[in-house]
């Protein structure tokens, strides 16, 4: 849609594409704490819609619609990161946690149990639980990015994916090594990442087929999160 100076029209734009920003929020909101409003997701859509408008380039031959949702998803990660307060101290706990899983599963051959993972970082169980809590609060962002620690594909002026740290992870020997990394979580925690990641579960509804809380569950996909992240560091 142009005006009659061939440029994009952006409110017609804005009112064609607001179904394509509204089932990108649906999407990312069903595998988010419920505490992520829906109309916060679809704001931060439509600012990347602007965004894209402004843009886009008609003679690079990619659809605008392609070029469009990259811009409308990265929009809404954006708005989900500036939501992310864990403290430097958490972060600090969580890489010497992954570190730790890492190094107990080298030692003992097999998946450590939340008791080891606790003794090893000098913790009780409740003191363990809790930095799982802390840590989980800061994981909002789809698989992929976590496993890459947050960061967001880039894209050239094309909208094209452009090389950066991203594409390591979604080049494919990465991307088996993280499926490998999923089969071999203890079966309690591959279920849940089934249920959350593949199944579109929101945590509330895998705690009850899990027969769980939903702070049960966060912790669990917290610890899970550490367990992939060891593996893919070796």
């Amino acid at each position: 849609m142009y005006t009659a100076k061939g440029k994009l029209d952006q409110d017609a734009l804005i009112k064609q594409y607001l179904p394509v920003v509204r089932r990108h929020a649906l999407s990312m909101q069903v595998k988010l704490p419920a505490s992520i409003e829906l109309d916060d997701l679809i704001q931060a859509g439509v600012i990347g819609l602007i965004e894209a408008m402004g843009r886009f380039d008609t003679g690079v031959g990619a659809s605008f619609e392609t070029f469009a949702s990259q811009r409308i998803r990265g929009s809404m990660i954006d708005e989900l990161r500036t939501r992310d307060w864990m403290p430097r101290s958490v972060r600090r706990k969580a890489r010497e946690m992954a570190a730790t899983v890492r190094s107990l599963e080298q030692t003992l051959g097999r998946p450590p149990s939340e008791a080891e993972i606790a003794d090893s970082l000098d913790m009780d169980i409740s003191e363990y639980r809790q930095l799982l809590n802390d840590t989980n609060s800061g994981q909002l962002l789809p698989l992929d990015d976590l496993i890459s620690k947050g960061r967001e594909p880039e894209f050239d002026d094309e909208g094209a994916e452009a090389d950066g740290p991203y594409d390591s992870l979604l080049d494919n020997q990465q991307r088996g090594n993280l499926i490998n990394a999923i089969e071999n979580l203890p079966d309690r925690e591959k279920l849940l990442m089934t249920l959350y990641y593949q199944e579109e579960m929101n945590l509330k509804e895998i705690g009850v087929i899990m027969g769980v809380t939903e702070s049960r569950v966060c912790q669990l996909h917290s610890q899970a999160i550490s367990r992939l992240r060891g593996k893919l560091q070796q």
